[in-house]
This record gives structure tokens, sequence and C-alpha cells, in this order.
């Protein structure tokens, strides 16, 4: 057999190439890029804001989509007064300072969820309302001094309280993980942000948004209050990330102050995943958050960031956290950001209003009070000269009593999410309220916008593929029935896509043959679809039955947590995913497939298993060019596959961090995917024994689309086979279906 013959119409691919390398390097490299392009517009953006009046309106709307972004949607409850936690045990006030006492609080926030924390009531009239946020894994007892081995320097709480504040100290979830999971399942090492981050993103919702929440709720509270007193936030590495975007979002915030958290999070992609927000650098970056809080005070004091070097460490039991680390800042960096920002302060005269404080050697922080006198007195204030005495404990909670308390709000964020999903399905029937099933025609009219709102708002939308294909091959295989191509094509410059290309002989001149896209799973590589037994040689299958075949390779190379999820944590800052680069990838895939004379264009199927199945759901939900999908191995009640604590092989146990795509829950389900299938032909494959799912759910999503099909009244372009079998390619029913509509 002679080889390294290329396929008519294509360069000649001389050596064999590592694609699968080629493939994620290119893909690093266009990110890397895309994020270089990103920060330079940004800087030009910031360095020439516009006029007062025009900074309104714009910063307005983008309150309104930062909002989206972190999930701070829903009503909040209202706040009549904080509720003092007590019982015939123990007293509301724990705590007395010479001219304060200390209270344990709760305040309804969202259903089902409270806020708590300490209360610190000045016995005088207060200058000012003032929110504490202590890093995650400090409770607020740290904050002020009491039973803690916190500085006496870092506890801003007391400080704030003796300058003359009325000052509440929330509760914040923190980054252990003895509650991450559920132990009539599996438990995990994911940090507790983490955990309820997952479930809440998938939802529209997020960690970050839900704390906020419960400090907007007592900006509720405090703006109620006779006498219209400033309100004042400050916070410590993950209280300083809370600050800044609360008081990014509300305006009734007259000042804030930002310790341990401020840089330019062009890198947050190697920080904790809790702290990946989707769009984040399309106009959120902490220069961008601070322009949104001007003309109001802006605090940043740069004292060390909490040093999380990852997640709690695996063991045999608890595995599948996302790994990222919390570094410092250079000052250079913070330096950066705030000259940045001071354009748009200087729009509004206030420039006065944007301070940088670094703390003495002596006192490093954080809540210097440096920043604290520089704070108040920024928001028109004239703080109280302090006596630094420490509060006498008058009632001790105990360790025990912190850890329910941190035990009760984790759950609560977990419940109300668990609710955002089992009500799930009334939303996206409200969302698809425009979509009309009266034809076919009518169908595929009114479903264009969804098809865009999938591609641009879940799935993300990159710039679009070359223009320049380059197509590269070389046959390695010659069999009686069909020769075996390796194919190489551009996706973009530097950012190839491989595959191997099956070709059947005897096709006559003129004769266009059908076409059957063949998707490996998760970690695989196309040569599986050749030859191993999970997927039935899928591609030489077919191939010896007359078809022409395509198996690309998948970005999700290499075992589990390997570098294929990096891309993920890259794009979705951008607005990306990893399924925006597959779609890009199978966007070349089927203009290299029209280019050839021996197939024909409008019979081009796609059938995928695993990941290869999530494939199937999604890229031809967007490219019309598939005129027909096999999801075998997949299919499901995929929101409740993502987000449900209680099901056996939720992704919320699992390494699989990538697989969570921002509100997902409130707009496509697997059959709201399938309805952009329709009228195309679709099928689903479900083994009986294949873990991935149950029968009972599987069934029960399938049967909202093929309802819509018989609404439509072509029922026969749907078709679901349960077969006695596991997570594999079953090929009995698929090849009557293929049979059917892509033979002439």
């Amino acid at each position: 057999m002679e080889t390294n013959v290329p396929l008519p119409g294509t360069d000649c691919l001389k050596d064999p190439l590592d694609h699968t390398e080629l493939l994620l390097d290119g893909l690093n490299r266009f990110l890397d890029q895309a994020l270089t392009t990103k920060k330079k517009y940004r800087n030009e953006v910031l360095l020439k804001p516009p006029n007062k009046d025009q900074l309104v309106d714009a910063l307005q709307q983008k309150r309104r989509e930062l909002a989206r972004y972190l999930g701070v949607v829903d009503s909040r409850l209202p706040v009549e007064s904080l509720e003092f936690v007590c019982s015939t045990k123990q007293p509301a006030k724990i705590a007395q300072g010479t001219d304060y006492d200390v209270y344990n609080v709760r305040w309804p926030v969202l259903e089902g969820v409270f806020g708590e924390g300490l209360y610190l009531k000045p016995q005088e009239t207060p200058i000012a309302f003032a929110i504490a946020l202590g890093d995650a894994d400090w409770i607020p007892h740290d904050l002020v001094g009491l039973e803690s081995d916190l500085s006496a320097n870092a506890q801003f709480a007391r400080h704030l309280v003796q300058m003359g504040c009325e000052v509440v100290v929330p509760v914040l979830i923190d980054r252990d993980c003895t509650w991450s999971g559920n132990p009539a399942v599996r438990m995990t090492n994911q940090p507790h942000r983490e955990f309820v981050y997952r479930m809440a993103y998938q939802m529209g919702r997020h960690i970050i948004g839900y704390e906020v929440q419960k400090i907007l709720a007592l900006v509720d509270w405090f703006s109620q209050n006779p006498g219209g007193k400033p309100v004042i936030v400050f916070g410590y590495g993950e209280g300083g990330l809370l600050a800044l975007n609360s008081a990014a979002l509300d305006e009734r915030i007259t000042g804030v102050g930002v310790s341990g958290y401020f840089g330019n999070r062009f890198r947050v992609w190697q920080e904790p995943i809790y702290r990946n927000v989707w769009r984040l650098l399309c106009g959120f970056s902490d220069a961008e958050l601070a322009t949104m809080v001007a003309p109001r005070a802006l605090v940043i004091e740069t004292s060390c960031a909490p040093c999380i070097p990852g997640p709690p460490a695996p063991s045999k039991t608890r595995q599948g956290a996302a790994p990222g680390t919390i570094t410092t800042p250079s000052m250079d960096e913070v330096q950066e950001e705030l000259a940045l920002a001071s354009h748009t302060y200087a729009v509004y005269d206030a420039v006065d209003k944007l301070t940088l404080v670094v703390p003495m050697e002596g006192d490093r922080g954080p809540g210097t009070d440096e920043a604290l006198v520089q704070l108040l007195q920024s928001s028109g204030l004239n703080p109280s000269s302090r006596q630094d005495a420490p509060a006498t404990v008058t009632h001790s909670l105990g360790a025990v009593y912190h850890r329910e308390q941190r035990k009760r709000q984790f759950g609560q964020l977990c419940e109300y999410t668990q609710l955002l999903w089992r009500r799930s399905a009334k939303v996206r029937e409200r969302f698809w309220d425009r979509a009309d099933a009266t034809s076919v025609e009518t169908w595929e009219d009114t479903t264009k916008g969804y098809r865009d709102y999938f591609w641009e708002e879940v799935i993300g939308k990159c710039p679009p593929p070359t223009d320049s294909l380059v197509p590269r091959s070389r046959r390695i295989e010659e069999n009686p029935t069909y020769d075996v191509y390796e194919v190489f094509v551009n996706v973009w410059d530097g950012v190839p896509a491989f595959a191997y290309l099956l070709v059947p002989k005897g096709i006559k001149t003129g004769e266009k043959r059908p076409v059957v896209v063949c998707q490996h799973g998760l970690g695989g590589h196309p040569r599986a679809l050749l030859q191993e037994s999970g997927y039935k040689a899928l591609a030489r299958t077919l191939a010896e039955q007359g078809y022409v075949t395509l198996s690309p390779q998948n970005p999700s190379i290499g075992p589990a947590g390997d570098r294929f999820r990096v891309l993920e944590r890259k794009a979705n800052p951008l607005g990306w995913s990893l399924f925006s680069f597959i779609v890009a990838i199978h966007q070349q895939w089927l203009r290299f497939l029209g280019h050839l004379p021996f197939v024909d264009d409008q019979r081009i199927a796609f059938y995928g298993l695993s990941y290869g199945g999530k494939t199937a759901m999604r890229v031809p939900a967007l490219l019309p060019g598939y005129a027909l999908s096999i999801c075998s191995g997949d299919f499901n009640e995929w929101i409740m596959k993502t987000v449900s604590t209680e099901f056996f092989s939720s992704y919320m146990f699992t390494g699989e961090y990538e697989v969570f795509e921002f509100d997902l829950g409130h707009t496509f389900n697997h059959a709201e995917m399938a309805y952009l299938i329709a009228p195309r032909p679709f099928m689903v494959e479900r083994g009986t024994d294949d873990a991935c799912g149950t029968d009972d759910w599987v069934s029960f999503e399938y049967a909202k689309a093929r309802r819509l099909y018989l609404k439509l009244g072509i029922s026969e372009r749907t078709h679901m086979e349960v077969f006695a079998g596991g997570h594999e390619i079953y090929f009995q029913d698929a090849a009557h279906f293929l049979n059917n509509f892509l033979r002439k």
C-alpha cells in the first residue's frame, strides 16, 4: 500500500503529527491572545471615559449586566429589622465593649435563606452604618476580637464601631469541604464555596451573588433607618471581593474599602473556580468595577491576600475539586488598575475619593486605622478617636455553635439552589413561550432567536473561523472497501483540527454520498471509532456500508483533570466555553466536507457517544448543516444531572468541573436543545446499564422532545432505542434511522 498519498484537492501531509498537542497548544495560544487583546482594549476604553452624562447611562447598563452574571436577580425579602438569635440557654447579647454591645443576629434575604452574623451597636448615635467582611475562612468573632487569635490590628469591625459606626459582620461560606457532598452518594474535597458555585452557576446564580444579596439586604435595612446616615462597606480577601462587587452594584453604598483583593483579574483562570464569573473580563475587571463605584469613596489597602495554595487535599474518599490558588498581586498591578480607574473619577472631579493605602510595616492590616479613617473621611464623615480596648465576652457561643452556623448557611444556599432546579421546568416553559409549533415552518421561523441566544449567551460565540481551511491529508490505510485518511484543517491561524476520513471505494464520477460524523467521548481519541469495542468500530462499520465517515478529535483530550479544562477556565471570563471552540471546529469540518466532490452536503449526520453525545446535543442544535443527530450515552434530564445533590451520577460529585454552563438550567435542558434540532431527525440511544443516567429520567426528558415532533406532525423523525447494555454505541435501530433519512 502506498502511504502519504493525499486526498485529491488537499496538500500532502508527509510526516505524522501529534494532533492532540497541536490542538491544545493552538487553542491555548488563541485564548492567550484573546486575553491580551481584551486587556489592551479595556485599557484603551478606561483611559478615555465618556462625559459625565454618558457615564451615568453606561454605568446603569453595566450594573444590570453585572447583576445578571453574578446572579443577583432574585427579589430580596424585606428586612424590617435584624432578628436577635437567642434561646433559653443563649442570650442575644454575647459581648460588651467600652461603648458598644455585641449581639448575635440574622436577617431574611431570599426564600429560606438568612444572613447571620454579629451586630455591633454603639451606645451613642452612630455616624454611619458599616458592613465589615472578613475573609471566607474567618468568622465574625475574629473581626470583633472575641475569643480569637486574629491580630488586634486586623479586628477592623471592632475598630469601626469604636470610630462611631453601627456595624454588622456577616458570616461567609468558607473554603473547608466538611459538607461538600452527600454521605448517601459521595463526598468531595470541593471547598464549600465551589460546591455552591457549581450548582448555582448552572442555574444562573453564583456564590458571589448569593453573598452580595446578603450584604445588600443589610443595605436595604440600613437605608430604612431615619437620618439618612451613610452606608460603608469594608472587606478583606473574599470579603474584599464582595465589598467591591456590592458597591459596584448598589449606589446606596457611600464608600467601600477593599483590602487583600485588587488586581486586574486577567489571571482569574488560575484562581479558585468559585471566582469564575461568566464574561467577567467583558467589562467587569477590578478597575472597571472601581469605575462603577465612582464618584463614591473607594479605598484600596494593599495588605497581603489570603494565601490559598489550592483546595483541601484529596483523599480516597474525597476528590473532585477544581485546582486554583490565591496569591497577592504585585504593587505595580494594583497601581496600574487604580490609575485606569482614576480617569473615570476625574470625569466626576472626584480623584480625591480614590485612595491607595499602603500599610506601614508595624501594622500590615487588614483594616488599618489609616485605611478606615480614610474611608470614613472620604465618605464625608468625622470618625471618633477610638480607644483600643477589646470587648468583654458575656456569653461564649463556642466552636460547636460556629460550626453549626456555617453548616446552616451552607445548607440554606444549597437548598435554595436545589429549589431553583425543581422549579426550572416552569421557567424554561415561560422562556420558550414565543416558539410557535403550529407548523414546521412557524417552528423554524420562531426558534431562530432561541438558536442565537443559545449560541451567544450560553455556549458563547467566539470569532468566526478562518476562511483558509488549508486542508492537508495523507492516506494511512487501504482496505478492499474503503481508504483511511488523516486530515488536518485550520480552525484559526495556528489552531489545527484533526480527523480520520474514511472514503468508500467505488464512488462513481459525479456521485455524492452521505456522511456520518462520528464523535468520541471524554478523554478519548478518534481512533476509538475505528477500533474500540465500546464504539463498535462505528466509522469502519459505516464506511463498509457505503457512507463517508469523518471522526474528528474533540478538545476534551487526555485523562480527567488534564489541560483541556484550562481552556474552559480561560474562556469563561471572555464569554466563551469549550463548546465555543467545538462548534467552530465543526463549522470547519462542514465546510471541508462540502468541498469534497463525492459528498452530499445536504446529507451530513452527527453520531456521538458520551462527550460526543454532549456534542450531538449542542453542535447540531447550532449548525443546521447537520441534517440529523444521534445522541448516545448522554441524553438526560441534564439540569438534574448537573445540579442535583441526590442523583447518584450527578456532576456535583465529580472532577468534571468544565460541564457547567451559565444559566443553562433556566433556558436549555436536553429537550430544549432537541427543540433546536427539530424538524431535522433526532435519535437517542440509551443503555439500561449506563450509569450516566436512569431509564426513568432519560425517558422523562425524551418525552418532551417527542411531544414536539408529534405536534409538528413529524413523529417519524424522532426515536429512542433502549437496549440491554451499558455506556456504548449500540447501532441497531440507529443503522435503520440513518438509512431512512440519509439514503436516497
